[in-house]
C-alpha cells in the first residue's frame, strides 16, 4: 500500500497534465466544429480523421508515450524501493547479531545508559511510581513556587542524558547555561506561557537539576545508610522526598529536542559553555560545540571561595579540604567524616553553622571531633544583632560543636599526618580534615566573551529590573546582580531568589516585560528544633528592634513542616494572606534581651524604615514581612507591627 501510494504521488504530475492537454485539445476540437456547416456529408472519403485529424494523432501518441514512460518508471522505482528494504532488513540483522555477540563477551556494567531512563529507574528505584511525562503539566497556581515537587511522588536518582555518542542540536529557541534551580525555575515558566517551547539546558554537573539546601540540612539527618546513592531523606515533617525536581522521565533526550512536535525540556549534561557570540546569537562548549539560540539565560550560579592561605599551602592540604558546594561535595564530606576524627569547619555563616550542627549531631555516635571557627564574636555574627549570636553559639556548642571564635587564620601546614592551622594569635588548632565555609563567588566566566558588564561592587552579571543583560540575555539566581526597586542593586544567595528570579527571568523571556519587585525569603536550620526565616537586607551593622514571645513545642522548624506539608519552606509562601500593617502613634519603648529567645521578630533599620526581616521560630509568616517592607513605610511603635505576626499566641 505505502509504494502505491508512493508510485501515485509520483505519476500524479503525468496524470495532470496529460489531462489538462486533453480538456485543451476538446476545446480546440469545439472551436474548429463550430465553423463547419450544418449539412455535413454522410461519407468522408479523407485519409484523415475526422473531427480534428492531424491534432488527434498526435494526441494519442504523446498520451501513449507518457503512459510507457510512466510504467517503467514506477516499475524502476518499485524496485529500487524493494532493494532499499532488503538493504534495511539486512543491516538490523547484523546490527542485533553484534550486539549479541558482544554481550555474550562483554561483563554487563553496573548502571545502564544514561538514555535508558527506564531501565535506570527501575534499576535504582525498586518502588512503583507515578512519574510526569515529558509532555509539560498545567502550570502550578501564581502563588506557589514553580519547582515545587509533589511530596507523595517517588523520585530516582536522576541520571543525565550525554553519552559520548549524543548527537547534539545545533539550534535552542530557548537557551539556558547553568543547571541549578534559577534554570529549573525558568525552564518551567517559559513552557507555562509557551506551551509548546523547546527549551535547552546546559549543564557542567553530572546531575539533573536539584535543589541544593538538604545537602548542609536534611540529608545530614538521615538514618538510611545509602542515603549518599539515594539523595532521598526524611524532612522534618516525616515526608520523604527526593533533592531532584523531576525524575529523568520529565525531560526529553537533547536528540529529540529539533524534531519533538509538542516541545519540552532537555538537559545537556557535562558540558561547559566557555564562550559566548552575543552578535550572532551562539555559544561555544568546551567540546568546540556551536549551539545557536533565540533567547539565552545565563544561571551559572557561583564557585565556593576558599583562603588564600589554603590554596598555597600546597598539594596535601587541598586535597584534605572541602569546598561544599555539590553533589559530589556531600558525598565527599560523608565519606571523610566516617574516616577521620577531627573536622574543623573554617566559616561562621548559614552553610558553616549548618553543617557544623549536622556534624556535630553525628559526633554523638561516634568520637568524631567537629571544630567550627570565625572571625567574628559570634556564630552568625554578620546577620543577627550580637545578642542573638551569642545566643546561636551557645546552641551550637550544645550540637557537639567545639566553637573558635574571632579566629582568623594565618597559615596552615600538614605535619605528622595532621593539618595544623595557625591562627594569627598564636591559637594552633590540629585536625584531619577542613571544611572551608567563606562564601560564594558568582561565576561570570562568559563576561569577556559576551561583552557582559560585571558589577564592581557586589559582583555578578549587572542586569535591569527585568534581568535582562543585553538583547536576548537574561540573567537569574546568584550570578545575577540586579536592581531590587524598593531596595536598590542587590545580589542575592539563596534558594528562593533563586526560585524568584529564574521564574520570572522564564516570563521574560517570553514576553512579559515584568521588573523585579517580589522580595525574596531564606532560612536557615540548626536542626530540628531552631530555624529563622529573613527577608530583604539583614545586616548586624544596620539598626535593628527585637520583639521575643515564649516558644511553645510548635515553635521549631519541625512542628512549621508538619503543619503546612512542606520541607522547602518557601513552598508554601503566597501573596494573598499579607495584611497591611498598622503603625502606633506611641513611642517605641526599648527591647530588653532576655536569655531564652524562644520566637520572636528581628527588624533591621535604615533611616527608620524597615528594610529586613528576620522570624525567629515563627514560621508562614512572610507575606506578612514582604507587605511590610514593601510598603516601605516609617512606624512610630514595632512592637505594634510584630503583633501582626501573632508571636504572643500559644
Amino acid at each position: 500500500m505505502l509504494k502505491c501510494r508512493t508510485v501515485w504521488k509520483k505519476l500524479a504530475p503525468l496524470a495532470r497534465t496529460s489531462s489538462t492537454l486533453c480538456r485543451q485539445n476538446v476545446r480546440k476540437a469545439g472551436l474548429n466544429n463550430g465553423r463547419i456547416p450544418t449539412h455535413v456529408p454522410t461519407a468522408h472519403m479523407s485519409s484523415g480523421l475526422p473531427g480534428g485529424g492531424g491534432d488527434n494523432l498526435k494526441y494519442a501518441l504523446l498520451v501513449g508515450a507518457a503512459s510507457i514512460g510512466g510504467v517503467a518508471y514506477a516499475y524502476h522505482t518499485m524496485k529500487g524501493d524493494q532493494q532499499r528494504y532488503q538493504a534495511r532488513i539486512t543491516e538490523l540483522s547484523s546490527r542485533s547479531q553484534k550486539a549479541a555477540a558482544k554481550e555474550s563477551v562483554t561483563p554487563i556494567q553496573p548502571q545502564p545508559p544514561a538514555t535508558e531512563t527506564t531501565e535506570t529507574k527501575a534499576t535504582t528505584e525498586p518502588k512503583p511510581e507515578t512519574a510526569p511525562s515529558s509532555q509539560e503539566p498545567s502550570p502550578p497556581a501564581s502563588g506557589t513556587e514553580a519547582v515545587a515537587t509533589s511530596e507523595t511522588t517517588e523520585l530516582p536518582p536522576a541520571v543525565g542524558f550525554t553519552p559520548a555518542s549524543l548527537k547534539l542540536p545545533s539550534h535552542a529557541p530557548y537557551l539556558l547555561i547553568g543547571g541549578g534551580t534559577a534554570s529549573f525555575a525558568a525552564a518551567r515558566s517559559i513552557r507555562a506561557r509557551d506551551p509548546g517551547a523547546k527549551v535547552l539546558i546546559v549543564t557542567d554537573e553530572p546531575d539533573l537539576p536539584y535543589m541544593r539546601p538538604p545537602l548542609s540540612k536534611e540529608l545530614w539527618f538521615s538514618d538510611d545508610p545509602s542515603v549518599t546513592e539515594t539523595l532521598r531523606f526524611k524532612q522534618w515533617n516525616g515526608k520523604e522526598r527526593s533533592i531532584y525536581f523531576q525524575p529523568s522521565s520529565f525531560y526529553i533526550n537533547p536528540e529529540e529536542l529539533d524534531s519533538v512536535e509538542n516541545g519540552g525540556v532537555a538537559v545537556l549534561t557535562g558540558k561547559k559553555v566557555v564562550h559566548m557570540d552575543v552578535r550572532g546569537n551562539k555559544v561555544k562548549l568546551d567540546d568546540d560545540t556551536e549551539i545557536s539560540y533565540d533567547k539565552c539565560l545565563i544561571a551559572t550560579g557561583g564557585v565556593p571561595r576558599n583562603l588564600q592561605v589554603i590554596e598555597r599551602a600546597g598539594e596535601e592540604v587541598m586535597r584534605r579540604t572541602t569546598l561544599f558546594r555539590k553533589i559530589e561535595d556531600f558525598r565527599s564530606l560523608d565519606k571523610v567524616s566516617r574516616n577521620v576524627k577531627s573536622i574543623t569547619i573554617i566559616g561562621g555563616g548559614f552553610l558553616g553553622s549548618e553543617l557544623a550542627c549536622a556534624l556535630g549531631r553525628r559526633s554523638t555516635e561516634s568520637d568524631l571531633e567537629v571544630i567550627q571557627m570565625f572571625p567574628e564574636k559570634g556564630n552568625m555574627g554578620k546577620v543577627l544583632p550580637e545578642y542573638l549570636s551569642n545566643w546561636t553559639t551557645e546552641k551550637v556548642k550544645k550540637e557537639g560543636v567545639k566553637v573558635i571564635s574571632e579566629a582568623l587564620v594565618k597559615s596552615v601546614t600538614c605535619k605528622d599526618d595532621k593539618l595544623e592551622i595557625h591562627l594569627k594569635d598564636g591559637r594552633l588548632v590540629k585536625t584531619d580534615h577542613i571544611v572551608t565555609a567563606v562564601g560564594l563567588e558568582p561565576n561570570v566566566d562568559l563576561a569577556n566573551s559576551g561583552g557582559l558588564e560585571v558589577d564592581s561592587d557586589f559582583g555578578g552579571y549587572r542586569v535591569n529590573a527585568e534581568l535582562q543583560a543585553r538583547s536576548n540575555i537574561w540573567v537569574a539566581g546568584d550570578a545575577a546582580c540586579f536592581y531590587d526597586i524598593r531596595l536598590g542593586r542587590r545580589r542575592v544567595e539563596h534558594h528562593d531568589h533563586a526560585v524568584v528570579s529564574g521564574r520570572l527571568a522564564g516570563e521574560n523571556m517570553t514576553g512579559a516585560s515584568k521588573p523585579y519587585w517580589h522580595q525574596s525569603m531564606f532560612w536557615s536550620d540548626l536542626g530540628p528544633d531552631v530555624g529563622y526565616e529573613a527577608i530583604g537586607i539583614v545586616d548586624s551593622s544596620l539598626p535593628t528592634v527585637g520583639v521575643f514571645a515564649k516558644a511553645t513545642a510548635k515553635d521549631t522548624p519541625k512542628a512549621a513542616t508538619e503543619e503546612s506539608g512542606t520541607g522547602i519552606r518557601s513552598e508554601s509562601e503566597t501573596e494573598d494572606t499579607a495584611t497591611s500593617a498598622v503603625a502606633s502613634v506611641t513611642p517605641a519603648p526599648v527591647v530588653e534581651n532576655k536569655d531564652d529567645y524562644g520566637k520572636g521578630v528581628i527588624f533591621y533599620l535604615r533611616d527608620k524604615v524597615v528594610v529586613g526581616i528576620i522570624l525567629w521560630n515563627v514560621f508562614n509568616r512572610m507575606p506578612v514581612a514582604r507587605k511590610i517592607i514593601k510598603d516601605g513605610e516609617e512606624h512610630a511603635d514595632l512592637n505594634e507591627v510584630a503583633k501582626l505576626f501573632n508571636i504572643h499566641e500559644d
